[in-house]
């Protein structure tokens, strides 16, 4: 049941790569890697294939850092975009509509929360908590750099108030200053997610260490 299940988390996160990659909005400087849900996406699929590797035997490299850095970077993806979506859909959608629901369903949900499961009740990740939250500030950190740099430099939409090329709407309404904020905010927010993740993978070892995997 588990290698099936891995192995439906790791063929979808598969297709959707693919599917950014041959039709994602290619119309400007860092294509779908302008988004954060993108690198999420990927980060997903790089774990997927990993415990793919350890379920059969290929590799005994746990990947926890990595692992649980990805669940909480999806799960930061999910809040930040219905939260912003359900208060401006034109902040985080190119015309305000969710376009293919398929596609931003499994983005902004389905995928994360498969990714999550594995993490939390399969995987039995977040042993190293020091280590996620090095994963996830240094991920975080050059993402900023990445849109805040190239991206932003070399785009010239969407246009905002203050600037333009940021790939979300709403941040080029910021000022500098207000931004780095919005920033450092959602780093926060995101350490909060590792420790209440942190606290609820070891609850599950706890109650349930006989399914814990090597």
């Amino acid at each position: 049941m588990t290698r099936t299940y891995r192995w439906v988390v790791f063929l979808l996160a598969a297709f959707y790569c693919l599917y950014m990659l041959v039709t994602g909005p290619w119309d400007g400087f860092g294509g779908p890697f302008r988004y954060l849900t993108v690198w999420a996406l990927f980060a997903s699929f790089f774990c997927a294939s990993r415990m793919m590797a350890l379920e059969e035997g290929r590799s005994v490299r746990r990947w926890d850092g990595a692992v649980s850095m990805t669940a909480v970077l999806n799960a930061m993806v999910v809040l930040l975009f219905w939260r912003l979506y359900f208060a401006d859909p034109t902040s985080v959608t190119r015309n305000g509509q969710l376009g293919q629901p398929w596609l931003e369903f499994y983005l902004h949900g389905v995928g994360p929360l498969l990714q999550g499961i594995d993490a939390v009740f399969i995987h039995r990740s977040f042993r190293a908590p020091r280590v996620a939250m090095v994963w996830l500030v240094g991920v975080v950190s050059v993402y900023v750099l990445w849109i805040e740099g190239p991206v932003q430099t070399l785009n010239d939409s969407p246009p905002g108030v203050v600037t333009s090329g940021l790939p979300y709407r709403f941040l080029n309404d910021l000022p500098f200053d207000d931004r780095v904020a919005f920033y450092v905010t959602n780093v926060a927010v995101a350490v909060l997610v590792l420790g209440g993740l942190t606290a609820l993978a070891w609850l599950v070892r706890r109650r349930h260490p006989a399914k814990a995997t090597p």
